[in-house]
């Protein structure tokens, strides 16, 4: 257990108190879900500081707090002078590391693997999953679905928990005995130091595209973001390294995590590298087959449960994280054949001679490689319905309309999460993107902001032959809207609508 003094010294910081040797047992930023013992992380907000909280915190047993110089201020206006402070100028650059100390490192004792890039984290962390599951072992993971033990949900809200948070799920894993940790890590998580103090044993970088430029404004600003899993002396960089070099932005990281030491892995379905793909064959099921080649040279039968030549490139990097993490290749081989991920690519099955597909696409690019995806499947026409966040990059709504017109014959324009935004109008920069294009590259658009009332349109227009993807949120199981969510499932969604229709009540 840490002590006021131990976190003073690792921080580089003075105490308030003159007793260094109280024992500090957990960290929170919440003060409601302060524990006796606990040190109370007291940072600035977006509206209100959370040293105002300091007084609550103290009333539930917090030993010690940590904040800036403008928080130990609004703690003295409050009269509360009776606990220590430790006072550093950039709470965020220390959290991480005094979270982790506080929970005995349980990074240096569980291997963490880190995947991050702009699509297909989530399906990349469950083919690992299922590799080393299948293979026995167990496995902690964490991301966009949420936290897991072995399959089994743990609470949780952000792709990646804030530091106090991460370190104590890390620290119950291991007491749990768990062998390996699996996390999709943001790009937030790593300029908020979401992740500092953790060690990654591997870190896996996927791709990049358009996304999150409300955060951080420029691609070049987002791109150095990821690149922080992957840059010396960044405070996270991995001690090794798989990167896809399928595209420019992963040819420029591995050229990046080679500079850094971590010996890069590289892998790619469309050229060399250590780990390469040849062409696909689809099954009727939708099971995709292909050989691959080890960095040995020796050739290996993909069996991958879910279309898609993006997902092969998922497949590669999490065989490549697994044999780098010590399983043996045709064991992962056999877990990633039984892969489930829920939201990516599913299949609604009610019987009916069309395909009824949900998928977490939200981003231009993983719109149009899902569409390209369900185009190379069927013979007949293909219904896309689609709609943009509120309070989110406004600048990707036109560009995913464009995508979804111009891969569909019927593109149907609906609501996502607004949040705080007017629906109509996220609605209307969606459907302005479709009309950017001329009429004969493009097919009919219709704008339904009811998304239950959308999918149910989407399903009344389907033909045999004919394929339904209900895209953007995938495994969600809640619409926001001002604030308040309401239950939603597009899965449950399509499947009432694909039985009303059976029963013709549709």
């Amino acid at each position: 257990m840490q002590t006021l003094k131990d976190l003073a010294v690792l921080c580089t910081s003075t105490c308030t108190s003159k007793d260094g040797s109280t024992e500090i047992s957990g960290i929170t930023l919440q003060s409601a879900a302060v524990q006796p013992g606990d040190m109370f992380a007291a940072l600035p907000g977006l509206h209100v500081h959370g040293a105002h909280f300091v007084e609550d915190a103290c009333q539930r047993g917090a030993s010690a707090v940590l904040t800036d110089p403008e928080g130990a201020r609004i703690v003295a206006s409050t009269g509360v002078n009776n606990i220590p402070l430790l006072v550093v100028d950039d709470i965020r650059a220390v959290l991480g590391r005094v979270s982790a100390a506080i929970y005995g490192n349980p990074s240096y004792d569980v291997p963490v693997i880190g995947i991050t890039g702009t699509s297909g984290k989530t399906t990349t962390s469950y083919l690992i999953e299922s590799a080393f599951r299948t293979a026995g072992h167990s496995v902690g993971m964490i991301g966009t679905t949420g936290s897991r033990i072995n399959g089994v949900r743990v609470p949780g809200s952000l792709t990646t928990p804030e530091a106090p948070d991460l370190q104590r799920l890390f620290a119950t894993m291991r007491d749990d005995g768990v062998h390996r940790i699996v996390m999709e890590v943001s790009s937030h998580s790593l300029l908020l130091g979401r992740v500092g103090g953790t060690r990654f044993r591997i870190g896996a970088f996927l791709n990049l595209s358009q996304d999150h430029l409300d955060f951080h404004h420029t691609m070049e600003e987002y791109f150095q973001a990821k690149a922080r899993l992957f840059t010396k002396d960044s405070g996270t960089c991995c001690d090794r390294a798989v990167i896809c070099i399928d595209d420019s932005w992963g040819l420029r990281m591995r050229d990046i995590a080679e500079a850094s030491g971590c010996t890069p892995v590289t892998v790619s379905t469309t050229g060399n590298a250590d780990y390469s793909a040849g062409p696909s064959s689809i099954a009727d099921d939708g099971t995709q087959q292909c050989v691959i080649t080890d960095p040995q040279g020796n050739e290996h039968k993909l069996v991958l449960p879910m279309p898609g030549r993006f997902n092969v490139a998922n497949a590669l990097v999490a065989l490549a994280v697994s044999e780098l993490a010590g399983l043996p290749i045709e064991d992962a081989l056999a877990g990633i054949a039984h892969v489930v991920v829920p939201g990516r690519l599913q299949r609604i099955d009610e019987g009916q001679d069309y395909l009824a597909i949900v998928d977490y696409a939200h981003k231009p690019a993983a719109v149009a490689a899902v569409i390209a995806t369900l185009r190379s499947e069927i013979k007949g026409r293909l219904c896309v319905v689609l709609g943009a966040g509120g309070d989110r990059d406004a600048s990707k709504r036109a560009i995913m309309g464009r995508e979804a017109a111009r891969g569909s014959d019927l593109f149907i324009v609906t609501d996502d999460n607004p949040r705080s935004e007017d629906p109509a109008v996220i609605r209307a920069a969606v459907e302005a993107g479709a009309y950017e294009l001329p009429t004969e590259e493009r097919g009919e658009v219709r704008n339904i902001g009811d998304r239950a009332a959308a999918i149910r349109a989407a399903i009344a227009w389907a033909e045999p032959g004919d394929a339904v993807l209900v895209a953007g949120k995938g495994h969600e199981t809640g619409q926001n809207v001002n604030g308040v969510i309401h239950h939603f499932d597009d899965r449950e969604e399509v499947r009432a609508a694909l039985q009303e229709r059976r029963t013709g009540s549709l």
